[in-house]
């Protein structure tokens, strides 16, 4: 054992100061993995997306070298961790670029969400739906004598008949805790009740049993577990308040951006394990921001009910996603039963409950559930188009009557997945541009106006957009190298824009925009219009028949309308049949928490809904096809604003150069 310590290496990751062992020849990102030290590795680890640099500040490592790193990055000391292997003791600086900056959160915790008027709790109390999911209830009982010797379980059930409760199921842990509390409590208990979903058809299940009245500290955890992210709330049920909301990154994303690229993971030995760990630990982390800021005890809270897509709630659980992702694309489950939150890693009492939300198909989670739940679309007679905007595109279209939905495999470009110098919405990224027609030149702003590192989703729609209505960019995505300004030139990809010369950005290097990366934002905003076309063809309606659009996801809070038509993502309706409604599946998930009612509401919603394949759907491929251009091929039928502004802006650019 000895020996086999000797031969370990020694890792030094900055500016963090945490510190691993390892086996020589194991890469650099593996160890930091298991360290807990993010390293940005969009591609998983297959070398290829060049987002994991890192500077070697002592010692060596064997490889790393890419065509992704510059002559200068070399000389440097910059690698590639995925890539790097372990040869000796080393420390290694995990550059801004490749790390995950919180920063980035708080665009999403804000944004346009106030735009959307929200069912809250006092609604809901006023309208007689204020039934939380778990409630506690006190009891008394008379103490047990010679003369009166029944069983504690009965005296528990008959206290609360006396109040007007019925059809009751004890869970073991609470049979096992119920004769302590009786006589700690002097004939005063309080049962934790987790209600029925469906009212008088079912039990009502108790979870736990307290000593006394205890009935004064209820709290459930509300959580969106997202490819990228990880939400979560605080909800006092007694009153409905929401005491604190906390986000952070999901760690999963060291093993891949996209959710193939997990599943793919979870199938070699120990990915499973890992994926759980990392998905549960991310949770824990701000679970415990929480308790620290809200005060809140975690032995008052009774109840977890989390919301993801389909892939992150099998790997949360366990359960193997394989077929996911193989035709004909199958689920393990739609519907789970109640479970124990602490099974799963939840930092939190063996008491505390876990409701899943149910999922619809392979690529339509929960987080869509929730998000149609909470938007209330399910019981309003309009048509709605509904658009989950994150690393996966989600969409639904439907109203009281009927609803549908499918999934556009998008990709990560929206949150800077993809993009040369993509990265996400962190202090000094790109977030808004404009451009000088004539000379080319632009005007930047960049989060926390710090110096430019990168672009971000926001940032590479508003660049797109201006460069294409100012005639620098074509239809097809394609530069004018005809055009006077020296910041249009052929790069190491391409043709390419300079946003940043090297002199004012933060790194040394110019901040490009290639056409590869526009290709593959195009083909991200293709495959999104694509879907809603498809899917509104195949109930036989249109874009146009559409009267409302409701944006949820974290890309979608930040979205600016009017350059997303532009490009060709959003479809060109007037502003004000737009609603901006934020984490959609953290405000369903918190809806549930306060209305047993909308959780049975979650079970109508999943029963009529009815999901289309894209991949297989007649006219998907050429819709895809036909958007691939900005902002689409079908221009003046389907973007006929756009197309007249981008007339008068060539000839006033035209006449400009007379």
């Amino acid at each position: 054992m000895n020996e086999r310590a000797s031969e370990l290496v020694n890792i030094r990751f900055e500016p963090s100061g945490l510190t691993a062992k390892a086996q020589p020849g194991t890469a650099l990102l593996d160890v930091a993995l298991e360290a807990g030290v993010h390293i940005n590795a969009s591609c998983g680890g297959k070398g290829v997306c060049g987002k994991c640099r890192v500077l070697i500040e002592d010692g060596e490592v064997q490889g790393g070298l890419s065509e992704k790193l510059s002559q200068k990055d070399r000389e440097q000391g910059i690698r590639l961790a995925c890539q790097a292997k372990l040869s000796g003791d080393v420390t290694v600086r995990v550059t801004d670029e490749s790390a995950l900056n919180k920063d980035a959160l708080k665009a999403l915790a804000s944004g346009p969400a106030q735009q959307a008027t929200l069912i809250g709790a006092e609604q809901l109390k006023a309208e007689g739906r204020y039934q939380p999911a778990v409630e506690k209830i006190a009891v008394k009982a008379q103490p047990a004598t010679l003369g009166d010797n029944r069983n504690d379980v009965d005296r528990l059930l008959m206290g609360l008949k006396e109040k007007g409760e019925h059809r009751f199921a004890l869970e073991y842990e609470a049979i096992r805790e119920l004769p302590g509390a009786w006589r700690k409590g002097d004939w005063q208990a309080t049962a934790t009740v987790l209600r029925a979903v469906y009212g008088e058809s079912g039990h009502n299940h108790i979870l736990r049993v307290e000593p006394g009245d205890a009935s004064a500290h209820n709290i459930a955890v509300a959580v969106d577990l997202g490819t990228t992210t990880v939400w979560a709330q605080f909800i006092d049920l007694n009153s409905g308040e929401v005491l604190g909301t906390e986000g952070d990154f999901n760690s999963q994303i060291g093993f891949g951006e996209d959710v193939i690229t997990r599943i793919v993971y979870a199938g070699k030995p120990g990915g499973m394990r890992r994926l759980q760990e990392a998905a549960s630990k991310s949770i824990n982390g701000v679970i415990k921001t929480l308790a620290r800021n809200t005060n809140v005890d975690l032995n008052h809270i009774s109840i977890c009910l989390l919301a993801g897509n389909t892939t992150m709630t099998q790997l949360f659980l366990e359960m193997d996603p394989q077929y996911i992702r193989l035709e004909p694309y199958v689920p393990t489950a739609a519907y789970y039963p109640p479970l124990k939150a602490s099974r799963f890693g939840l930092a939190l009492p063996d008491h505390v409950g876990l409701l899943v939300f149910p999922s619809v198909a392979s690529y339509v989670g929960g987080d869509v559930v929730a998000g149609v739940m909470g938007t209330g679309m399910h019981k309003d007679e309009r048509l709605t188009l509904f658009i989950d905007l994150g690393t996966n595109g989600e969409v639904v279209v439907g109203n009281k009557d009927w609803l549908a939905c499918a999934a556009a495999s998008a990709g990560p470009a929206f949150e800077g997945g993809g993009i040369k110098f993509g990265m996400r919405a962190a202090k000094g990224a790109i977030e808004n541009f404009s451009v000088n027609p004539v000379t080319g030149e632009p005007a930047i702003l960049t989060v926390g106006r710090a110096l430019p590192k990168g672009i971000c989703g926001s940032g590479l729609i508003a660049a797109v957009a201006a460069l294409f209505m100012s005639g620098i960019l074509d239809e097809r995505g394609r530069f004018n190298l005809d055009h006077p300004s020296d910041r249009v030139r052929e790069g190491e990809d391409g043709p390419e824009y300079v946003l940043v010369w090297a002199a004012d950005a933060d790194g040394g290097r110019d901040i490009t925009l290639t056409e590869p990366d526009i290709d593959n934002l195009m083909r991200a905003k293709g495959a999104m219009y694509a879907a809603y076309m498809t899917l509104l063809a195949g109930v036989g309606l249109s874009i146009q028949d559409l009267e409302r659009v409701i944006l949820a996801g974290g890309f979608g809070q930040s979205i600016n309308l009017e350059r997303s038509q532009i490009i060709g993502l959003m479809p060109e309706l007037p502003a004000d049949r737009f609603t901006f409604v934020g984490n959609g599946s953290l405000l369903g998930a918190r809806l549930a928490c306060m209305s047993n009612s909308l959780r049975a509401e979650v079970g109508e919603i999943v029963e009529k809904m009815t999901n289309f394949e894209l991949s297989v759907a007649p006219g998907y491929m050429d819709n895809y096809t036909s958007s691939l251009f900005l902002p689409h091929t079908e221009c003046e039928r389907l973007f006929p604003v756009i197309c007249g502004r981008l007339k008068e802006a060539r000839q006033a650019l035209r006449d400009l150069k007379k």
